[in-house]
């Protein structure tokens, strides 16, 4: 059981209040912090301080992968297969989606034998693992998420009435689903930025124009497309996000993203669990790298908008609520302990356990560590049967692990 000390990512478009606030640093922190991640991904790491000497997570797990990882050693390769965060936006992230295992791999091996560097900007595969993942809200937080059925979008681009989009409208009205959606997709996001720059503030128009008819559908549409015109006036993204389906999270819902599901987050704070991967094919809405080919190559225009989930009681586990997910790198739970002195942490395997509201303390194997707001632990296989205390006014806590 030892104390995590987690890396913080300051991408542009993280906040500088939410993630700070939590770990109770100075707000507004000097630059955006993006996400903090919790984990043993070789690019960033957690950090644990035995006797004294920081020491990486993943060195700790590869010391003893029996220890940590208890039966899941073999299965995962002697690595966590996991990786938590906290994510906070200020502005939206890019569009995105993320492969298969298959995928994965195929892509991982293609570009080392290309020679391209890991780090290099125009890597698509950092690891050779899949990236599907689950985003809990912390608070309100505003998601692109899927392809929206077609018959809707078509609603939507004739509402926006912008006459240089009808022949765009036509070509996904008169293809079946998901023809229609492929083409328009690759249509829009191979556009010559001459095109771009006539449409994009087409769109920008119409949307003013549907906000001021007063409408009561779509305005929440209208509104981002002007947003993102604003933040990114040259970029196809701006298009291709008027065929995904706009979604808000309430505080506690989540949603599962996987492989080939095109999305985005808009604005607001989440717990993020994933597998431990860092692979991603950009659609748009960055400076970054977007590569067409196998981006396409990846997508899934065909599947059906995920459903939000809410958590479930777990049975046997008193206290503790899950968000099941069809996958075995991992499973979030989430216990809020007020009126509730302790409660068995449930779960065997590497697991990682984090404060997010209130005060709390973990035992396990005649240890004590207090574990307040904005802090983690890590929890071996060897501290199975761990109990969480809390004070009077309980907390909230979230615990990472694997499936199986």
């Amino acid at each position: 059981m030892e104390l995590l000390e987690n890396p913080i990512r300051t991408y542009a478009w993280g906040s500088r209040t939410v993630i700070a606030d939590l770990l109770g640093e100075p707000v507004p922190s000097p630059h955006p912090q993006a996400e903090m991640w919790l984990g043993a991904h070789p690019a960033a790491p957690s950090t644990v301080r035995t006797a004294g000497e920081p020491r990486a997570l993943d060195e700790l797990i590869a010391d003893d992968p029996a220890g940590a990882l208890g039966a899941g050693r073999d299965r995962w390769e002697g690595r966590l297969p996991f990786l938590l965060k906290v994510l906070a936006a200020e502005e939206p992230l890019s569009l995105q989606a993320h492969p298969s295992l298959e995928q994965a791999r195929e892509g991982w091996a293609r570009e080392n034998a290309a020679g391209i560097a890991v780090d290099a900007p125009d890597r698509n595969y950092r690891d050779a693992n899949h990236k599907p993942e689950l985003i809990c809200a912390l608070t309100d937080l505003v998601a692109l998420v899927g392809f929206r059925e077609p018959g809707r979008t078509v609603e939507l681009l004739r509402a926006l009435d912008v006459p240089e989009l009808a022949a765009y409208t036509e070509l996904l009205a008169g293809q079946p689903c998901p023809d229609g959606l492929r083409a328009l997709f690759t249509t829009w996001i191979t556009l010559p930025q001459s095109v771009l720059d006539g449409l994009i503030p087409a769109l920008q128009e119409g949307a003013i124009r549907l906000l001021e008819s007063g409408a009561d559908e779509w305005t929440g549409e209208a509104k981002m497309a002007l947003d993102l015109s604003e933040r990114y006036p040259d970029d196809a993204g701006v298009l291709a996000a008027l065929l995904l389906n706009r979604t808000t999270l309430r505080p506690g819902e989540a949603l599962y993203l996987p492989a080939g599901n095109l999305h985005a987050y808009l604005s607001g704070a989440g717990i993020e669990l994933m597998a431990n991967s860092d692979n991603v094919l950009r659609g748009g809405l960055t400076p970054k790298h977007v590569d067409v080919p196998e981006l396409l190559r990846v997508l899934d225009f065909a599947a059906p908008p995920p459903p939000v989930r809410r958590a479930a009681t777990e049975p046997g586990a008193d206290g503790w609520q899950r968000y099941d997910v069809p996958v075995e790198e991992f499973l979030l739970r989430r216990a809020d302990t007020e009126g509730r002195d302790k409660l068995d942490v449930p779960g065997s395997g590497a697991r990682i356990l984090l404060c997010t509201a209130g005060d709390a303390a973990v035992e396990a194997r005649g240890s004590t560590l207090d574990l307040p707001r904005g802090a983690s632990v890590f929890l071996a296989d060897a501290d199975a049967g761990a109990v969480l205390t809390t004070g009077d006014d309980g907390a909230t806590v979230f615990l990472a692990g694997d499936a199986l």
